[in-house]
């Protein structure tokens, strides 16, 4: 499979941008004329699940009806109308010997996705990697095995589409994974989608640069300064109306100047949306209600409508406490300081940093880069929401006359 998708990167990658989204297209019609076998499949895994005790959470990820097809298939629609950066001149330098130096945009080559409950990934995954001119592998879950095959029958039976430019690891035997984890001559990025344990797997066992996002330990600093009707809404929309996503809040930092009046007004609304508060001594002292919170709180990505909160002296207490307990995820200040405000997001070193706003909106369609493949909590090659640029590279063309160095 390798080999095949080695071959199959330089027909992806010359394959101008019309014919690539039209392709997308295809396949988003394809899945629509699948509906029923995906659907036949998915009940296959559904029954599944529920015969090995998955609960209702999981059974609900791994369910396609007719409205998730259908939003799959406008994913992909939505995947080809993106804007095409393959080609694009970075930059141009003319030297004086009259070289001219072009960095251009190019595919990265092969990628490998390793994913799991949700079979959505497999035509989410398939597209963003192919719209970026990337030869793809795919390796889904056991518990979605007969959804994802299906859903890649359907997409890649479509005309035009390169032969082996998007492959399915057939097996779902763990060591197919450690196996396609050594083929570092053959890919060129390896992405894991699912949970930390899976992550750090990956990431243990890869020969090849692995694209990772580990837990998201996302903090909401309210400063002396800050607007505090403005840091209850964020605070709300922060932690509770999405409490099992990454970039939900985790642990709330209150300056110790404005908590007695901040606190109390938090924990009430925070009471009535049932979020269960854990807090140091000083929050506990004005939050009765707060539970204690213990030390292995504040690293703690809850997923949950549950909430560490502590005082701080200052910003500089706050940052230190996100660089200790933070993921590197996404942080926020909430402040009028502008001084203040400059000194949080220079010295706050994560992949997203607001100023006066939710940390809800990391994400790709809300950054607008379209659908993204993940959100990167690494340094390199790419950080943060990831869409489809985050799946190219660049080389350098040199155009000349005759010139040597001699």
């Amino acid at each position: 499979m390798g080999r095949r998708a080695r071959s199959a990167a330089p027909h992806v990658a010359g394959l101008d941008t019309g014919t690539r989204n039209g392709i997308l297209d295809a396949m988003a019609t394809a899945l629509i004329g699948a509906r029923d076998a995906i659907q036949a499949a998915n009940k296959l895994d559904c029954k599944s699940a529920k015969a090995a005790g998955l609960s209702a959470a999981l059974i609900d990820r791994l369910l396609l009806d007719t409205s998730r097809i259908e939003a799959m298939a406008e994913g992909l629609r939505q995947v080809a109308a993106l804007p095409d950066s393959l080609g694009v001149d970075l930059a141009v330098n003319q030297r004086p010997n009259g070289l001219v130096i072009r960095k251009v945009r190019v595919p990265l080559g092969v990628v490998a996705v390793i994913y799991e409950s949700r079979p959505n990934v497999t035509a989410d995954a398939a597209a963003i990697c192919f719209k970026a001119g990337n030869a793809v592998i795919l390796r889904g879950g056991s518990e979605a095995v007969a959804s994802n095959r299906a859903i890649h029958e359907a997409i890649t039976a479509v005309a035009g589409l390169p032969a082996n430019a998007i492959q399915m690891v057939p097996t779902t035997d763990r060591a197919a994974v450690r196996a396609l984890l050594g083929l570092d001559t053959m890919i060129d990025l390896v992405i894991p989608r699912g949970g930390e344990s899976l992550i750090r797997a990956v990431a243990e066992h890869s020969r090849i640069p692995v694209l990772k996002h580990y837990k998201g330990v996302c903090h909401v600093y309210v400063d002396r300064a800050a607007d505090l009707d403005m840091a209850l809404a964020i605070a709300v929309d922060a932690k509770c109306r999405r409490p099992g996503v990454c970039n939900a809040m985790e642990t709330l930092l209150v300056h110790e100047a404005v908590a007695e009046a901040f606190l109390p007004r938090l924990a009430e609304i925070m009471d009535a949306e049932g979020v269960e508060l854990r807090g140091d001594e000083r929050t506990r002292a004005l939050v009765p209600i707060a539970l204690p919170a213990s030390e292995s709180d504040w690293s703690e990505e809850y997923l949950d409508l549950i909430l560490a909160v502590r005082v701080v002296g200052d910003v500089e207490a706050a940052m230190r406490h996100i660089e200790h307990y933070g993921t590197r995820h996404s942080d926020v200040i909430v402040t009028t300081d502008q001084e203040t405000a400059r000194r949080f997001t220079t010295e706050v070193d994560s992949a997203a940093v607001y100023v006066n706003a939710s940390s809800r909106f990391t994400d790709g369609a809300e950054f607008g880069l379209g659908a993204e493949i993940g959100i990167s909590t690494d340094k390199l090659h790419a950080r943060g929401p990831c869409g489809v640029e985050a799946l190219t590279t660049y080389k350098y063309v040199i155009e000349g006359n005759g010139q040597v160095r001699g």
